[in-house]
């Protein structure tokens, strides 16, 4: 009754999980065009896409991914063997005792006629799959708390999922193993699959069992008389074989089995096989019932991802379903961290301590986003600080395993705020490469809107460039520019230009305006001039600092090998201090 309780209500929330789950793919919203399409409209599309991929050739390229990268997983296997392993032996042996033994009755049984849990080869692979989860379990724990993986970063989430797995497989091993010495256990099976009703041919089966399979008496005591043993061998062959394989092949239970011998009796006379049955079976329908709501539900989510990624186009797809499979990928991250760890702007977490710069991190933050969860002043600020210093450099996505197309996430949030009228980064340029290649599906009249302001907000202390008519009396210059321009190694080189205007000529940003002097204000060489003469206003004020590419093309062809764009560096970090002084903020995007 309440092992039947117990299995209802872990399906019940099971089912409920999956369908709620499954329906917010399609009711929430990442981005401004997800707005334009309701959730029916979006489960239509979604239904037409399925049916029109499983018609045509790419359901080639869903068999291929689903062989290669869902179960080969060759993804992690080119990022990471140690992890490869990881997951394969986590993800192969529990889906295998999930399908051989928890679902043992509605599959093992129909696929082989002569099944029985207790004889092999089913005792054995059963002990087989359950070390390998055991084993990945730990390889687990020991990249995350002794490897200690860069920036890979431990949350409740990863701690439930690890615990939950963990107890599900101890207790199943300790189970295992307080059986195989019960003597109360062995009478039981005695009772039900035997028909002996002689003590002495009871005596001789269980002294048999106790001196080769492990199990401890009060009735019997080595040593045995080999006559004893050998009627016991008889008796097993007759009532037990058939059914039942020597437990030995369950090696782990019999290692455990092994190692409680001293304490067996005692683990016996406390019910200790009940109680570890009933720690497994609520372990088992706990996790069942947790699997949606927890990142195990990744196990259904990241296949879907996987498949739709390699199907998918932003340019042919509907946009209904692009928005759709946006919220599914934030069920597909495994927070395993491989995107933190290639990610360009990693450096800048080290330095500022905003976990939310780490791509890992803000999916975390997307979650509550697209679920419209409140978010207090302090945290929005720290994710807005990730969100504007993503680079859009796709590294992310090349190597997420779950085929995430993180790249577009980021794009999609950052403009949502730019349009919600959020503040906005500094640090953003008008040819910010990502940004303008999509520049004619953005809205033309909010497309600069950040850009202005940005630059507008941390150019306000310095108004000399607006005055050309203004005179510069020389006590009035900064002598302390030039050390603050030299805080890198790198940046303390332009004092060797002498204005041939190479870095003008070859830079893309001056290129592009037909009157660049009028629009920057003032161009590469001439900073490079300003910073030697202690020019402070005149360097800081140029709209060149803030429309640099960072192409290094200046860097490159300079003669007098001036490092012009580190200097550029140098000077965006100076004004930003500046303004962040003025503005008496902590830090300023």
């Amino acid at each position: 009754m309440f092992f039947n309780l117990a299995l209802t209500a872990a399906l019940i929330i099971f089912g409920f999980g999956l369908v709620y789950k499954i329906s917010t793919w399609f009711r929430r919203n990442i981005g401004m065009q997800a707005d334009n399409y309701s959730a029916a409209t979006r489960f239509s599309e979604a239904a037409k896409g399925i049916v029109g991929v499983f018609f045509s050739r790419d359901v080639f390229t869903l068999i291929r991914v689903f062989i290669v990268e869902v179960l080969l997983q060759m993804r992690i296997f080119k990022e990471d063997f140690l992890r490869w392993l990881m997951h394969m032996l986590i993800f192969a042996g529990f889906m295998l005792l999930l399908l051989m033994h928890a679902l043992d009755k509605l599959i093992t049984v129909n696929i082989f006629s002569d099944y029985y849990s207790t004889l092999n080869p089913f005792m054995f692979l059963r002990d087989l799959f359950g070390l390998m989860v055991i084993v990945g379990v730990a390889i687990a724990i020991y990249r995350r708390f002794i490897l200690k993986v860069p920036r890979l970063k431990t949350n409740a989430m990863d701690l439930y999922a690890i615990l939950i797995v963990a107890v599900i497989m101890i207790s199943g091993v300790l189970l295992e193993g307080v059986k195989i010495t019960s003597p109360t256990v062995f009478r039981a099976m005695v009772d039900s699959y035997s028909s002996l009703d002689d003590d002495e041919q009871v005596k001789a089966l269980e002294s048999l069992w106790v001196y080769e399979f492990g199990v401890v008496s009060e009735e019997v005591e080595a040593p045995f008389d080999e006559a004893v043993l050998e009627q016991g061998g008889e008796i097993h062959e007759e009532s037990c074989a058939a059914c039942h394989s020597s437990p030995k092949w369950a090696f782990t239970g019999f290692a455990a089995a092994k190692a409680m011998r001293p304490i067996a009796l005692g683990l016996d006379s406390a019910g200790a096989a009940d109680i570890l049955w009933t720690i497994h079976i609520l372990a088992c329908f706990l996790g069942l019932a947790y699997l949606p709501f927890s990142k195990m539900f990744h196990i259904i989510a990241s296949p879907v991802s996987l498949m739709a990624g390699a199907v998918m186009d932003k340019e042919k797809s509907h946009p209904a379903n692009i928005a759709t499979r946006q919220v599914m990928e934030l069920d597909a991250c495994t927070h395993c961290g491989t995107c933190s760890l290639r990610c360009s702007v990693a450096p800048a977490f080290d330095r500022l301590n905003n976990a939310n710069i780490l791509p890992s991190e803000k999916l975390i933050f997307l979650k509550a986003y697209a679920a419209d969860k409140t978010l207090d002043e302090k945290g929005l600020r720290a994710i807005q600080e990730g969100i504007y210093l993503c680079t859009n450099c796709d590294r992310c996505t090349v190597v997420c395993p779950a085929g995430i197309n993180l790249r577009e996430l980021w794009f999609n949030v950052r403009e949502e705020l730019i349009h919600k009228g959020l503040p906005v980064a500094m640090m953003l340029t008008p040819f910010s490469f990502y940004r303008g290649l999509n520049r004619q599906g953005l809205d033309a009249e909010t497309y600069r809107q950040p850009l202005t302001a940005a630059a507008e907000a941390v150019a306000a202390n310095f108004k000399m460039i607006d005055a050309p008519d203004h005179v510069v009396a020389l006590n009035t210059l900064d002598k302390d520019l030039k050390g603050q321009a030299d805080a890198s190694s790198q940046a303390n080189t332009y004092a060797y230009c002498f204005a041939c205007e190479n870095c003008s000529t070859v830079c893309p940003v001056v290129e592009n305006y037909e009157n660049p002097q009028a629009v920057l204000k003032l161009l590469p060489h001439q900073i490079m001039r300003s910073v030697g003469l202690g020019l402070k206003d005149l360097a800081m004020g140029s709209n060149m600092l803030w429309n640099c590419l960072t192409c290094y093309q200046c860097q490159e062809h300079c003669p007098q090998g001036v490092k012009v764009t580190d200097v550029l560096y140098e000077l965006k970090n100076l004004a930003l201090k500046e303004a962040q002084r003025a503005s008496g903020e902590d830090r300023i995007n």
